[in-house]
């Protein structure tokens, strides 16, 4: 009997991620076997994002390629979108079950009950928002792992609270279970993933004690933390860094260099607060990497607001700025702000945004040409050299051939080549 065919498409950030492979793993359990979006399958799974309207776009884009070349397939819409616009993406036609962010988890067994013959809905599954098995098969090296859901934060411009709901985080003791799985799988880097992590508080325990937890558990991997919101940190915090398990690489979201901007976005810190914040952290760690959000054209951003947040990118030296036009999301307080700005000048500020990030990454890179990094495996080119991502979190091309993937390499940094951005190269360190 042949296999049942499933196919996902992920798109957005690291959550999203982190719950494919979950369902992944689970299908793989199941017996099916995971194809490509682009092959032929029984399945199609995507799992959207809705934070802008091109990820509207995109999501929208990806759906109609889908539904027209495989409509006797199952077609199953998830993520952020689907919650955002239930209601209409039920009443169209071209989708077999549209599965809210509450129920992601029950996808697997949505899917075995339909294949069964019952007539189901996903709400007839219990919500779960950490209802995961540890991920065994994924498509990745690194294993991504969810400590916590939603934020109460209610920026201005944002509606991942409507998507994704209040602030909520997994038990200590799960996420301690789930991570001594996936190094007992034989994964070696591990990132920690949800909306706003770095408010994570289970019981006594906060995101600090819980990464001291991390760190202590037994096993040969690295811990690397993934995107997070730069308000409510001591600086105790900053101190684990100089564990050897903990990747020194931060993705802090500045969004603004403006103060006054800062405010109607009603984010939670000042631009002097996260200067001073990554002061101290180049302070007692000068190579660290630190990368970061900017948005641009935000209602009533004026021209010196906007090169207030060019000039704070060129104090500060990012590694790599993910750089954002605003979009207005319906139901927001952005949304009835005067002074929208015109596109035209949102594409204008983004490019300068996106140009100036350009510049530091490769000076960024090239500052690290005859140092050393300890470099995951994670692929091979078609010539067969391995390629890799170091404990900063830099790309790194080993030009050697018959390296091990998934494994550790000390690897002494050569140069830096162009291929879609700037990669270092490197050759093995021998004693």
């Amino acid at each position: 009997m042949m296999k049942k065919k499933i196919a996902f498409k992920t798109l957005g950030c690291r959550l999203n991620l982190f719950e494919t492979d979950a369902l992944i793993s689970e299908f793989t359990q199941m017996d099916y076997e995971v194809v490509d979006f682009s092959e032929d399958a029984d399945v199609y799974v995507v799992n959207t994002c809705t934070v802008t309207n091109q990820s509207d776009r995109k999501s929208k884009q990806v759906m109609n390629q889908v539904f027209r070349k495989h409509p006797e397939a199952l077609k199953i819409v998830t993520g952020c979108m689907a919650t955002n616009y239930k209601e209409s993406l039920e009443e169209g036609e071209k989708v077999d079950f549209v599965v809210d962010n509450d129920h992601k988890s029950a996808i697997p067994s949505l899917v075995e009950a339909w294949t069964q013959g019952e007539v189901v809905t996903p709400d007839r599954f219990e919500k779960d928002l950490f209802g995961y098995e540890a991920a065994k098969t994924t498509l990745h090296t690194r294993s991504l792992i969810k400590i916590q859901d939603g934020c109460n934060n209610f920026c201005t411009y944002c509606i991942i609270p409507k998507v994704r709901g209040r602030a909520t985080s997994r038990p200590v003791a799960d996420v301690l279970e789930n991570i001594r799985q996936v190094v007992e799988f034989g994964f070696k880097e591990v990132v920690l993933t949800g909306v706003n992590i770095g408010r994570y508080q289970d019981g006594d325990t906060d995101f600090e004690q819980l990464v001291e937890k991390i760190l202590e558990l037994p096993g040969d991997f690295r811990l690397r933390i993934s995107s997070m919101e730069p308000d409510g940190f001591t600086e105790s915090f900053f101190r684990l860094f100089s564990h050897p398990k903990l990747a020194p690489h931060l993705h802090l979201c500045l969004q603004s260099g403006s103060e006054t901007i800062l405010k109607r976005m009603r984010r939670m810190y000042t631009a002097q607060l996260f200067e001073e914040m990554v002061a101290e952290i180049r302070r007692r760690y000068p190579d660290f990497h630190l990368t970061t959000d900017i948005i641009v054209g935000f209602p009533g951003e004026t021209e010196a607001d906007f090169q207030e947040s060019v000039a704070m990118a060129k104090r500060l030296q990012f590694g790599h700025i993910h750089t954002f036009k605003y979009s207005i999301r319906k139901g927001t307080r952005a949304e009835r702000m005067p002074d929208q700005i015109p596109e035209k000048e949102k594409n204008r500020r983004s490019a300068i945004i996106r140009s100036l990030s350009d510049e530091m990454k490769l000076r960024y890179r090239k500052s690290w040409i005859g140092k050393e990094q300890t470099v995951l495996i994670e692929q091979f080119n078609e010539e067969g050299f391995a390629l890799g991502y170091g404990e900063h979190y830099i790309p790194v091309l080993i030009q050697q051939k018959g390296l091990e993937h998934n494994r550790f390499y000390r690897v002494r940094l050569t140069g830096v080549v162009l291929l879609d951005e700037p990669v270092l190269t490197g050759e093995i360190k021998t004693e």
